[in-house]
């Protein structure tokens, strides 16, 4: 008898209905599991695979609980979590002794992680006394620099303007970027005397299935090369990285600083040093991939 297939999860509307049916789905004894993941990995058997992902739906939306204040869609947080866990259950070895919860809770925490950095520019500044900090005082030290030009800042007046303001620098330029665009009404005049409206020139951007495959594929391998990314940082910078900046309500300096007993200037270059070997990592990880499949 096939399982209960996975309640669709398309919006905000229905996130209620759906951890309500996810409930529904039983939780895996310990021989269950380990019998499950053995067919799965032995005979490809696509039913023991769906029990293994269905029995953890709960625990995805319990760890993307834990990102929102992000300004994302918990919705599209669950769904990229549900994603990871996929993954995870492709990978799991039940015979290494460890439960697939533990083993999948880092596939997961990828993830989502990788579709916030992914969406960092899409999501809402000001929700942190940091970010208010940031968004009322970057014109002033823009003015004091005379940076004033339109476009990104030079990399060393980003460096100096999160050394001021003790922030990190993707917030710098991200809210300098924000603040070069801002919002336009859709329902702005296009000309004083006409009668038209911006909205009325819109083209329809609906992606064709071909393109929405090939976003889903390329969206896929970012993620692969964010999860081998951070295994090139050390336990501190990995942890520093996720303190800073994936948490819902960021580790301040201050407490960082206290915990490992170095300064808060010396926790923010260690932030700093480890987003560039993140990007880096990244960067070079997809030139390997690219000359692999040239």
């Amino acid at each position: 008898m096939a399982s209960p297939r996975v309640p669709a999860l398309s919006s905000e509307g229905n996130l209620s209905s759906y951890l309500q049916e996810i409930r529904k789905f039983p939780m895996l004894e310990q021989e269950q599991e380990y019998t499950l993941a053995k067919d799965w990995r032995e005979s490809g058997d696509v039913e023991s695979a769906h029990q293994l992902v269905t029995s953890h739906l709960r625990l995805v939306a319990k760890i993307a609980m834990g990102y929102r204040g992000y300004g994302l869609p918990v919705s599209e947080l669950i769904s990229e979590g549900n994603v990871g866990m996929m993954q995870a259950v492709k990978r799991f070895d039940p015979e290494r002794g460890f439960r697939l919860a533990t083993y999948a809770m880092w596939w997961i925490r990828a993830a989502i992680q990788e579709y916030i950095l992914h969406s960092w520019s899409l999501v809402k500044m000001g929700t942190t006394a940091a970010q208010k900090k940031l968004f009322f005082n970057l014109r002033k030290l823009k003015g004091q620099m005379q940076a004033i030009e339109e476009g990104d800042l030079h990399p060393e007046q980003v460096t100096h303007i999160a050394t001021q303001l003790n922030v990190p620098e993707a917030d710098v330029v991200s809210m300098n970027r924000r603040l070069a665009a801002p919002d336009n009404s859709l329902n702005a005049p296009l000309r004083i005397d006409g009668d038209g409206e911006w909205q009325d020139w819109l083209v329809d951007d609906t992606m064709d299935q071909e393109t929405s495959l090939a976003e889903d594929e390329e969206l896929s391998k970012r993620r692969a090369l964010l999860v081998a990314a951070m295994k090139s940082l050390n336990e501190r910078e990995r942890h520093i990285l996720e303190e800073r900046r994936l948490k819902d309500n960021p580790t301040t300096l201050e407490e960082l600083s206290q915990e490992y007993g170095i300064s808060r200037e010396r926790v923010r270059q260690i932030e700093v040093r480890a987003f560039e070997k993140l990007q880096k990592a990244i960067r070079n990880a997809a030139i390997e991939q690219r000359l692999a499949t040239a």
